[in-house]
């Protein structure tokens, strides 16, 4: 995975700066220390800042700040570089916006020359919701997918956003035109948990809208998801699209809180089940039955061929990413040997 471009000398830099945004290293809190000692804000620090545009940057800074340049060309959502145009150079690549700053004719090279667009689907259910001493899975579920809106948006790929329940609530097709990044945030920054979910149906409508190789990132904490989402899983591979699942979990949901009596209640719609119990006593049995959830789910996507994340809600989101995009530079690594 290659780092940010650095702008040719003596010349305006080629992507816009953060000027509103703080350095990684600059807020107040206990974030993480990342590979290259650059802080990595947690979640809770994250959500103090201003807008989200600010913290999708901020996520794609810490992530980028472990990585090093890959100086192969690989796969197809990282960008690779910019060089200065030469005859014979495919002028579709050209960046239009380098020659307006900079004066000179620059390309952009991709580490795969074939456009791959991007459907980001988060999922809005009840559930998602849930946050006792971080934030939502939802809010962590936005970042995650407002960070790499913006990178995407920065290296000209087009991202496209579902934002679903048991039905489709909003739906930005991926596009690269002005403005849209912004659109994306926008639906992100307004959305609510409710309802129940169901992203084996979301997954079947993609696998109609994606007529062209894609590359399909599921946000969801995959409560109550049917038997079916497998199969959905594996239909997408099938037809050649590229799919990771970020499995979006709260701490509590993989270690049982509380030491006292404490009130337990369903958060899915409809779900009015209810339980007072010892946490103590019930803390051995959850684990177990989480940790096979968990295992569960992975399982199925190695079987789909699909790359499964667990994103705990307390972890720096910039990590989840830097995760991620390190996996897919060893894959496409892997597939030159």
């Amino acid at each position: 995975m290659p780092s940010p471009p650095e702008p040719p000398p003596g010349s305006a830099p080629l992507e816009p700066t953060a000027a509103d945004a703080p350095p990684i290293g600059g807020a107040a809190g206990t974030g993480m220390v990342g590979p290259s000692g650059a802080r990595l804000l947690d979640p809770s620090e994250l959500a103090k800042l201003a807008s989200l545009s600010i913290r999708a940057r901020v996520i794609v800074e810490g992530a980028f700040s472990g990585l090093h340049h890959n100086r192969h060309a690989g796969t197809s959502i990282e960008f690779a570089e910019h060089k200065e145009y030469a005859p014979g150079d495919d002028i579709r690549h050209i960046d239009w916006k380098a020659v307006a700053r900079v004066g000179r004719y620059y390309i952009k090279r991709f580490e795969d020359e074939t456009e791959m667009r991007t459907y980001l689907l988060l999922d809005a259910s009840g559930s998602m919701g849930y946050a006792r001493s971080t934030v939502s899975k939802l809010a962590y579920g936005g970042m995650l997918c407002a960070a790499l809106a913006y990178l995407l948006g920065q290296q000209g790929d087009p991202a496209g956003l579902m934002l679903f329940d048991h039905k489709t609530r909003s739906y930005l097709p991926p596009r690269t035109r002005p403005g849209h990044v912004r659109d994306v945030l926008a639906v992100l920054e307004s959305s609510t948990a409710a309802g129940s979910s169901d992203p084996a149906r979301v997954l079947g409508e993609i696998a109609e809208l994606a007529e062209r190789r894609s590359l399909v990132l599921l946000f969801s904490d995959l409560l109550d998801a049917p038997e079916e989402l497998g199969a959905r899983l594996r239909q997408l591979r099938a037809r050649g699209h590229d799919v990771t699942v970020f499995h979006l979990l709260d701490p509590d949901e993989l270690e049982l809180p509380g030491q006292e009596i404490t009130h337990f209640e369903g958060m899915e719609p409809g779900d009015r089940r209810t339980l007072l119990a010892d946490p103590n006593e019930l803390r051995l049995a959850f684990r177990r039955e989480s940790q096979a959830f968990r295992a569960r789910w992975r399982e199925r996507c190695i079987e789909a061929r699909v790359e499964y994340q667990l994103a705990r809600t307390d972890a720096p989101p910039a990590e989840v990413l830097r995760t991620f995009l390190t996996s897919r530079q060893g894959r496409s690594t892997a597939m030159r040997r």
